[in-house]
């Protein structure tokens, strides 16, 4: 599933039900993955965060490894910030962490 660029409380609600029927579609598909893009996501707040997590626990619960690929360094901050960078993380994979350094995201 590629996110788009905006993914903030307008947008997050709206993007549920593609993200159903993708992870319903890797269940179908034959690699076992289900692989959350967000290599063009430039504006997000703290919901996109709980679109990625929910994105992971629907595909655990359906028995898929969860890929989280080109997650923005800010995002990742902010996970860090809120404790739940390591869900984030591939099994096995290092956790990001790191301060904010005086940036701006919309919480």
């Amino acid at each position: 599933m590629q996110l788009p660029d905006t993914v903030t409380l307008a947008q997050a609600a709206s993007l549920l039900p593609e993200l159903e029927a993708s992870v319903a579609a890797a269940v179908t598909g034959a690699s076992g993955r289900f692989v959350m893009d967000a290599s063009r996501l430039a504006s997000f707040d703290t919901s996109t965060l709980a679109l990625v997590l929910q994105a992971r626990r629907l595909a655990e619960s359906r028995g898929l490894v969860f890929e989280l690929q080109a997650l923005p360094a800010q995002l990742r901050e902010l996970a860090a910030l809120y404790g739940v960078a390591e869900l984030l993380s591939a099994p096995g994979a290092p956790a990001a962490s790191s301060s904010m350094n005086g940036r701006s995201v919309a919480t």
